[in-house]
């Protein structure tokens, strides 16, 4: 079989990227993978080199300096006994539709084989009983065997074809992988058995046994390892349906405006600054910008929100959501591979090719597993032939070809990959987007949750709810709010947004001001029409020494209620203060009580004052609160949780917060699945509700979970059966247990003297490969809320 690869975005965008995705097919075991990884690894200019068997996906880092030809790959991969496709050699069609088509019509070759090499397998095991039916009692045992020599060698070597091939082919490149065990084993059996044909006097009989035929077993053998991965192609395919789920929802077909009439064209043909048409009830071709028009688009896709968000001139709209009432005239400005479904759809491709931690374990073991099988099957052939009962050979070959079967690298090579792949397609139906199976792994020891206040467990849209004037005020309440929004103009601060706001609310003007000094951590003082203003906190007041215990205990009372008091002074006379609160998230009680029932210790921080902060954090159920903090504090507080030995998380807006993000153990972005959030941290939440943190724990523990079970089933498979297969069953009936022959029931495992059937080695071997598959696919029913 040709193994094919092609880069899932263009050249550019992957140099750009230092980067290259490479689809991989035709691999069957984790040995496959060290050498692609080799052989890749091995090219100058090539930085790293990540192979997936699950995705059947490598990820090729590049030096941005020394970039290799895409050439240069594909002969290192050639030399290694693989091929590979290089980029836009596909086409037009899309990488994840055109790797559906192929893995469809290779999944129904696989199917045909498997099923004439079932249906003859087990015609021949039924024949091998010819004896038994009085017309055929009279024919010598060996005068039958040239017809099964006749049916089993087509099927065999046709439905093996790729076994066979991919043997050969690793061979000649000095290596060895799952094919090769199959092959060999296999070739081994069916050779006995044209011996035993065509050169019996070759064999000395002894009780008949040395003249048995073995070919029903190397036709079933090959059978049941084609149904395998037949088997294991199918839950391939269920394990990769987030991706095809996203795909899926990218619209064909674009209503573009060109003077002044419309044209129906493909949406790959759209350009940024085209116009486009959407009507009532019609999904949004490309991500752009409203022109013209109102309606409410339904964005649930992306950001997961189930009500419909309005829309109208001026504001962001994406592809793929699906305008609901109005008619809208859009500016394109983001389409193909840069519109944010596209990016979305790159994040959780990327991040199910990643390779967590925890399987450099099983890496390193399937670097020398096949060697290692090789010699055990040696050894257990040469043991069996010299120190064996007779019929040595025989007890030889049938022992050292059920190790060769029995043996399962496969099941090394997905017991992590297919859990990550599950898993972060979970996550991306539930709105949590990982970037790597690092973070995963990391996220599973989280202790500790730290939460930025605004803009996290608050809506970040801070309004003012409330004005006091003190008894004798020099100013009117809308000469306070004038004033001090006249002071505050220009100023990014969130309650100078508010202020500003209210202005406008009540229909002022604010003036520039003549003089303007941001006093760090207190507030402002400022000139305005000549007036002097000062607006902040006690602190500020105090330095100024104006007068204002009346006014500082309002602000306290204020504070008490979760409001962000703004005392202000005119002229050196204290005048009124300005309430200004951040409406807290919906979803924040519920969430930090689910992050308390995983054990989760929850840490609030801010720049507020102690009392403010404090009443924000008592109504979410927060106990610990920093208040106070700079930005540039926001790191230090994470570290200091570091240094205490606790696992941190930190969960900010990814933009702001994004020193704090990087230094946490697990940076988590609340971001709306379009903006740098997606770029800012290992984890980003597609909506804004902070449930999705205990989301992502109880995702990543749920699949660390799986990929242990994995791991101990793909290890204890090995460990356990590879003994069985090379005798120890024949020593456990006959010498532990003083010559018992094996129970009629285990006979169709074990024979009559012990000895695992070559067959049933292959039947296990299936099984353990798709139930590493099949356990991972359990996860798409894990209960993460």
């Amino acid at each position: 079989m040709t193994t094919k690869a092609s880069v899932q975005d263009s050249p550019a965008a992957a140099a750009a990227g230092g980067a290259l995705r490479l689809d991989v097919r035709g691999m069957t075991c984790a040995s496959c993978v060290r050498r692609v990884e080799r052989a890749l690894t091995g090219v100058p200019g090539v930085t790293q080199a990540s192979v997936n068997l699950a995705t059947e996906q490598a990820t090729v880092t590049l030096d941005a300096a020394a970039a290799p030809p895409l050439e240069a790959l594909r002969a290192a991969v050639d030399r290694a006994g693989y091929a590979l496709e290089l980029p836009g050699a596909a086409g037009e069609e899309h990488p994840q539709d055109r790797l559906e088509r192929e893995r469809l019509a290779e999944y129904c070759a696989l199917r045909l084989r498997t099923a004439v090499a079932l249906a003859t397998g087990l015609f021949l095991a039924l024949a091998m009983w010819w004896q038994e039916v009085p017309a055929l009692a009279d024919i010598p045992m060996h005068g039958m065997h040239p017809l099964f020599f006749a049916i089993a060698t087509p099927v065999q070597f046709w439905a093996g074809a790729r076994i066979y091939a991919g043997a050969a082919r690793i061979a000649r490149h000095g290596a060895s992988d799952m094919n090769t065990l199959i092959a060999v084993g296999t070739v081994a059996a069916y050779g006995y058995s044209v011996g035993a044909t065509f050169w019996p006097d070759l064999f000395h009989s002894v009780h008949g046994l040395e003249m048995a035929v073995y070919y029903d077993t190397g036709v079933l053998i090959v059978a049941f390892v084609l149904l395998g991965r037949l088997l294991e192609a199918r839950a391939k395919g269920q394990t990769s349906q987030a991706v095809r789920a996203l795909v899926a929802l990218r619209p064909q077909l674009a209503r573009v405006l060109e003077y002044g009439e419309e044209f129906e064209i493909p949406v790959a043909a759209v350009q940024p600054g085209d116009t486009v048409i959407v009507r009532p009830s019609e999904q949004l071709p490309v991500d752009g910008e409203v022109l013209d028009g109102a309606s409410a688009v339904d964005e649930s896709m992306l950001t997961g929100e189930s009500l419909p968000m309005a829309k109208g001139p001026g504001d962001a709209v994406f592809g793929a959501t699906l305008n609901t009432t109005g008619l809208l005239r859009v500016r394109a400005t983001a389409v193909g591979a840069d519109s944010a479904l596209a990016r979305i759809i790159r994040l959780v491709e990327e991040a199910q090719g990643s390779k967590a931690p925890i399987q450099r374990l099983a890496d390193a073991i399937a670097a020398v597993f096949v060697p290692v099988v090789l010699v055990v099957a040696l050894v257990t052939f040469a043991g069996w032939w010299w120190l064996g009962p007779e019929p040595a050979l025989t007890f030889a070959l049938l022992n050292a070809v059920t190790v060769l079967i029995i043996a399962c690298p496969c099941a090394l090579g997905l017991a992590t990959p297919t859990a990550i792949m599950v898993g972060m397609g979970l996550g991306a139906r539930h709105g949590v987007l990982i970037r790597n199976a690092e973070a995963l792994e990391r996220a599973r020891r989280i202790d500790t949750v730290v939460f930025d206040k605004t803009g996290t467990v608050t809506e970040g849209k801070p309004a003012v709810v409330a004005l006091e004037l003190v008894d004798g005020a020099p100013v009117t309440a809308d000469e306070l709010v004038q004033l001090v929004a006249s002071a505050e103009r220009g100023s990014e601060h969130p309650l100078a947004a508010a202020v500003l706001h209210e202005a406008e609310q009540r229909a002022l003007a604010p003036d520039w001001p003549e003089r303007f000094r941001a006093v760090v951590g207190q507030g402002i003082d400022a000139t305005v029409g000549g007036r002097h203003v000062l607006a902040g906190n006690a602190s500020l007041l105090a330095e100024a020494a104006v007068s204002a215990e009346a006014l500082v205990a309002r602000g306290d009372a204020a504070a008490a209620r979760g409001e962000t008091p703004l005392l202000v002074a005119v002229d050196g006379v204290a005048a009124g203060l300005i309430a200004v609160a951040d409406r807290m998230r919906a979803s924040a009680p519920a969430a930090i009580a689910r992050l308390h029932a995983l054990g989760v210790e929850v840490v609030m921080l801010t720049g507020d004052q102690q009392a403010t902060a404090e009443a924000v954090a008592a109504r979410a159920g927060i106990a610990r609160v920093v208040a106070g903090v700079q930005p540039e504090g926001k790191t230090a507080v994470v570290r200091e949780l570091q240094a205490g030995g606790r696992t941190v998380a930190m969960v900010g807006d990814g933009i702001n917060d994004a020193p704090a993000l990087a230094a946490a153990d697990v940076g988590i972005a609340i971001g709306t699945g379009t903006d740098v959030a997606l770029e800012a941290a290992p984890v980003t939440l597609m909506r804004a509700e902070l449930g999705g943190v205990a989301t992502a724990i109880a995702l990543s523990r749920a699949t660390m979970r799986t990929m242990r079970q994995n791991l101990v089933w793909a290890f204890g498979y090995n460990v356990l059966l590879v003994p069985v297969a090379a005798g120890l069953g024949y020593v456990l009936f006959q010498q532990w247990l003083d010559g018992t022959t094996v129970p009629a029931l285990l006979r169709p495992v074990f024979g009559e003297f012990g000895f695992l059937n070559p067959i049933v080695a292959a039947a296990a071997m299936a099984v353990s490969s798709v139930s590493v598959m099949t356990n991972a696919l359990r996860l798409r029913r894990a209960r993460l809320g």
